[in-house]
């Protein structure tokens, strides 16, 4: 059940704006376009209502995706069609999402995508040029922006960007095992700014299920991989791989999986973790790891007692 509205959901009009005023609204390209009347503390009551409002519901989410890259999205997006009833929560640290998947490869703008990952596009409605073994988009935002449009305009999803994962929540479960339970949150520049200002302290998310798709290692790439490490659930990173296309996508799609109770890792942060190739500028493999993913998900999702966002059994 969803949560009572924290402020007012509908104000009456505000009384120096009438409602005639808005007669005079007028869409006229020769001159005489007229905007309806606003007051500037409208619209901050309709961004703060609608954002705390949000981020109260999903301090408890059913699954949370970490990256809203090319894996993290195609994720979200196959996890949150197929099961409509799920909270998902995305979480990316940049203002813009879409990751590396802007670009295809040294700065270009055509997109490689080898078969059989191609069914994705279809899926999508993007157009492509079959090449035999792959297809090519004509630019790599076509397919990020599409994607990106189709996961925001499922209504169980929310995307939280310019906010960044700084920690894991990480719990002794029911078994006496150490579980992922969530995430902890912060603002992207708060969490670049620690060095320089004193203890601003984060927000957490809970979920049984978190999903990340971080990436290779960067300032906030292969986040997850390197948490884990540092809290001993990994003894050690097995390091990203030369370049290696033919070896290095199914080795991506084919161990995505829960890495750690909890935590199901994919894309190109398995790479990390695993000691994979990296395959460069095809992005077949983060079509099918973030498809993987989402049924890892559901499926571990399904197999647990989840009470309030913990699992008890």
């Amino acid at each position: 059940m969803a949560p009572a509205p924290l402020l007012q959901t509908s104000a009456p009009a505000p009384p120096s704006f009438p409602q005639k005023a808005l007669m005079n609204v007028a869409e006229d390209y020769d001159g005489q376009y007229r905007f309806a009347p606003i007051q500037e503390s409208q619209v901050s009551r309709a961004m703060i209502k609608r954002y705390f409002e949000t981020m109260y519901d999903r301090t408890v989410s059913d699954v949370v995706i970490v990256g809203a890259g090319s894996a993290g999205l195609t994720c979200a997006y196959h996890l949150a069609s197929t099961r409509p009833d799920l909270k998902v929560t995305i979480i990316e640290a940049n203002v813009a999402p879409g990751g590396g998947a802007w670009l295809g490869g040294q700065l270009m703008s055509p997109m490689i995508i080898r078969k059989p990952a191609d069914a994705f596009l279809r899926e999508l409605d993007v157009p492509y040029e079959d090449e035999g073994p792959f297809v090519v988009v004509k630019h790599a935002a076509l397919f990020t922006s599409t994607l990106l449009s189709a996961v925001l305009r499922l209504p169980n999803v929310v995307l939280m960007n310019a906010t960044a994962v700084e920690d894991l929540i990480i719990h002794e479960d029911f078994a006496g095992k150490q579980r992922v339970a969530g995430v902890v949150t912060n603002w992207t520049l708060v969490a670049l700014n620690h060095d320089t200002q004193s203890c601003m302290d984060p927000n957490t998310v809970t979920a049984p299920i978190v999903v990340s798709a971080t990436g290779h290692d960067g300032p906030m790439g292969a986040f997850s991989a390197k948490r884990l490490v540092s809290a001993g659930l990994l003894k050690e990173l097995g390091n990203m791989r030369g370049l290696d296309m033919n070896r290095a996508e199914p080795a991506i799609v084919n161990n995505t999986r829960q890495v750690a109770p909890g935590l199901i890792m994919t894309g190109m942060e398995l790479s990390e973790h695993d000691g994979s190739n990296r395959m460069g500028p095809t992005f077949g493999a983060m079509i099918g790891s973030g498809i993987k993913a989402a049924k890892e998900a559901i499926r571990a999702y399904d197999a647990a007692k989840i009470v309030d966002g913990k699992v008890v059994g």
